[in-house]
């Protein structure tokens, strides 16, 4: 239901999944709960104009998921800590080599687009733009 609501226009969708919700209220009532609480925030990549591989790539919790993922594998066994700036020592070392096993990113030879919807949206705030390295990104 949800996927196929993402790859409609994000009114269009909206509209689909709020009927869709009614229908769930009444035999699962937590459901419709979860769907609704953050249903706005489903539709936000849709409403950047990204490309379709991108989009894809971008709606999936993939990329923390495996970074985090890489970091517990590599410092789940430890199990005493000296102190706290031991913890980070070891978790930003964990985070580099995990990256050195990450694969690139489904359409990053669109992450342009991205970029530019982000300084669009940040130059409209009077924000300074973030820079996107898209080297690192792709590699």
């Amino acid at each position: 239901m949800l996927r196929a609501a993402w790859k409609l226009d994000p009114k269009e969708g909206l509209a689909r999944l709020c009927t869709q919700i009614e229908g769930l209220e009444r035999s699962y009532p937590k459901a419709a709960a979860s769907l609704r609480e953050g249903m706005e925030e489903t539709f936000t990549i849709n409403r950047l104009g990204l490309s379709p591989m991108l989009r894809k790539c971008l709606a999936t919790t993939n990329v923390i998921e495996n970074s985090l993922s890489g970091v517990e594998g590599r410092t789940g066994r430890v199990t005493r800590w000296r102190d706290g700036a031991m913890c980070l020592r070891w978790a930003a070392a964990a985070a580099l080599e995990t990256e050195q096993n990450f694969r690139k990113i489904i359409g990053h030879e669109d992450l342009w687009m991205l970029q530019a919807v982000l300084k669009e949206g940040q130059s409209a705030s009077n924000e300074r733009p973030i820079p996107l390295d898209e080297e690192r990104v792709a590699a």
